[in-house]
């Protein structure tokens, strides 16, 4: 059953696939249009926004980045397992709540604001909720778990192939598994090549990205971050080289989960797009984080990020796999 959609000065209450969707707007956004259906395990969004100046790539769904935008609009559809959906158990009913967020960049003539998106079942009968609920369980930074690896061409799952032909892209994703309602945002803030799976101060290695985030190989290659799809993920189309062509390689990486509203010049993704120069994946208005790309970057205060509230860092390996001449 198709919800009904309205402006967002006043309150939508539908039916769908029988689910209640409650949808409690803000009065600052006038200017836009919100279509939510809540299904048996996932949720659609739909917002259309009037606004010309309003970037609808900023727009958040908990954690999790719209699925596709445009101009005007942002479409979002994940499960409510997914985009730190809280979940709350009240007499009969079992009811899913989030906040779709607008991050506006320092100079935008945007303000930011939060909506209420809440999906309410009738609960199953059969259904009791655990005492250990993980959804529940007290955050820690050091329980966060963190994954990488080589992917497929749409990184819809794992790699089917570990040999790379010259001149081809190497899918690689890392994400962060934290049980909390608090979002954090995955960056890879060093990576190198090598032709061992640990490296030693003798080790040859190639660098593809460094000086705090900055993409190297997207200066000279077709190397690129995706868009990203949730902040605790980020997704990397690697260009293959011609380092240790035909051996075993290894890539060492250093992931970074970091505080979405924490970034500078350190705590950043950037690559090169030809024609415009560095960009800030995360925000475009913010690229000037990326201008130190070409020199050093550095912070402002010397300190160790593991020992921060703000994040944690991890370091992980991929690997090993094969580049290929494309003669071979």
């Amino acid at each position: 059953m198709h919800c009904v959609s309205g402006k967002h000065s006043v309150m939508m209450v539908s039916f769908c696939q029988g689910a209640l969707l409650l949808s409690l707007a803000a009065a600052m956004a006038v200017y836009a249009d919100m279509k939510v259906d809540c299904g048996p395990d996932f949720v659609t969004l739909m917002w259309t926004e009037s606004r010309p100046q309003a970037d609808t790539s900023l727009l958040r769904l908990g954690n999790c980045f719209p699925t596709s935008f445009s101009a005007g609009e942002a479409y979002f559809y994940v499960d409510l397992t997914d985009c730190n959906f809280k979940r709350l158990v009240t007499g009969d009913a079992l009811v899913y709540s989030n906040d779709l967020t607008y991050v506006a960049s320092a100079d935008s003539y945007n303000l930011a604001f939060t909506h209420p998106v809440v999906c309410a079942y009738d609960r199953p009968k059969d259904w009791y909720a655990t005492i250990y609920d993980p959804v529940f369980k007290t955050y820690s930074l050091g329980d966060l778990q963190f994954n990488i690896g080589l992917m497929n061409d749409d990184f819809s799952g794992p790699a089917e192939s570990t040999r790379f032909p010259l001149g081809s892209i190497i899918p690689i994703m890392a994400s962060v598994v934290q049980e909390t309602h608090q979002p954090l945002l995955l960056l890879l803030e060093e990576c190198v090549a090598a032709t061992t799976p640990e490296l030693y101060p003798e080790s040859t290695m190639y660098p593809i990205i460094s000086n705090k985030g900055c993409l190297l190989e997207s200066v000279s290659s077709r190397s690129k971050f995706e868009p990203r799809q949730k902040s605790s993920e980020i997704r990397l189309s690697l260009q293959t080289f011609t380092f240790a062509m035909g051996e075993e390689v290894f890539i060492h990486c250093k992931l970074l989960a970091w505080d979405p509203n924490g970034l500078d010049s350190t705590k950043k993704a950037c690559h090169f797009v030809e024609g415009h120069g560095w960009e800030l994946l995360d925000n475009l208005a913010q690229s000037n984080l990326c201008d130190c790309c070409e020199s050093k970057c550095k912070s402002r205060r010397q300190r160790s990020v593991a020992s921060e509230k703000h994040g944690m860092v991890h370091k992980a390996v991929i690997g090993p796999f094969t580049i290929t001449d494309l003669n071979s």
